[in-house]
């Protein structure tokens, strides 16, 4: 008995001593959580899996874009960015790579952020023959101002916000004004997104810029429509995104790429984390409908992640093995 009782002891100690050893493998990470909403729900989701899927200890860090890109590339911290946006610095971000010093993991937004000008699609329904910007410009009885329904409008973004810019610049390109429209700024983001809202509360027509993935997206039906011709870059930097350049032309906007970047040391010490962070991607109807729901109820980004984890597990059981996705499961 006393030799059963004994090896029974050290049998525990031994796998005691594994799951020790699996966790000091992954050991301390550190993500940076962006500003913005689906890069933060993001942060939480990755962090939940690498905690209770892999055994990490993770801390989440304050990010942004060119001060997280300037510390990972320079100091090696923090250890992964789950959504980087990588137009900002790609020439930079491109010799970091080459370098050795950032990996580039999988392309968290599958669809890309996508930009452009939108309508409801109760009016796209109803209105068929609506398939450009310009077929929309056509029709100024459907889209009233809200402030002053004798005029068209199409809605702009807040001062000081890029899109501001491209929009007022492709406005002109277009010739709206002499088509019966108005361009109408936005005084606050929440004016913004209240003019859509109330759109869809009276069902009368919106037109506007807009962007994905976002709640608004998530919440309301839009249908974005095209400009009938594509990106034109060149054009963009010398002239769209330009404040008041002297003779826009119309213009597609671009779409911007979202990656997972880590630093060298962490992605030579991830192991099997690294098969993770190189499946892990979304659509932005997903990420839109968790956005959405993270907005109506008033719920913080650890609370979207675990709606993610707790309503989504088709889709990210696909990115961990089979006993990874079992731990995570009953951690939820």
């Amino acid at each position: 008995m006393k030799t059963f009782f004994s090896s029974f002891i050290l049998a525990v100690c031994f796998y005691a001593g594994i799951a020790e050893a699996q966790a000091a493998g992954c050991g301390n990470v550190s993500i940076a959580e962006m500003r913005w909403g689906s890069a933060a729900i993001a942060a939480s989701f990755d962090k939940f899996i690498l905690e209770k899927g892999y055994g990490c200890s993770v801390t989440i860090v304050d990010g942004d874009t060119l001060p997280t890109f300037a510390s990972m590339d320079g100091t090696g911290t923090p250890d992964i960015a789950s959504e980087f946006w990588v137009k900002a610095v790609k020439p930079q971000l491109d010799a970091a790579i080459s370098a050795g010093r950032l990996v580039k993991g999988a392309e968290i937004l599958a669809d890309g952020a996508v930009e452009g000008w939108y309508i409801p699609k109760f009016i796209a329904d109803a209105n068929p023959d609506i398939r450009s910007v310009q077929d929309a410009l056509k029709h100024p009885e459907l889209f009233p101002d809200t402030y002053d329904p004798s005029r068209a409008a199409v809605y702009n973004c807040p001062e000081a916000w890029a899109c501001e810019i491209s929009t007022s610049n492709l406005f002109r390109a277009l010739d709206a004004d002499k088509l019966g429209f108005a361009l109408v700024d936005s005084r606050t983001p929440k004016d913004f997104d209240g003019s859509i809202a109330r759109a869809f509360e009276n069902k009368v027509g919106w037109l506007g810029y807009y962007w994905a993935p976002t709640s608004v997206i998530g919440k309301y039906d839009m249908k974005q429509l095209g400009f009938g011709v594509p990106h034109d870059e060149a054009e963009w930097n010398a002239c769209t995104s330009v404040p008041h350049c002297a003779n826009p032309r119309v213009n597609a906007y671009p779409v911007s790429q979202a990656f997972t970047m880590m630093t060298r040391a962490f992605a030579d010490r991830a192991g099997p984390i690294m098969n993770y962070l190189n499946a892990r991607s979304w659509d932005n109807e997903t990420i839109s409908q968790v956005l959405a729901w993270q907005d109506e109820n008033g719920e913080d980004n650890e609370n979207a992640a675990l709606y993610f984890l707790e309503n989504y597990e088709e889709l990210w059981s696909r990115w961990v093995p089979a006993d990874i996705a079992e731990k995570v499961k009953a951690s939820l």
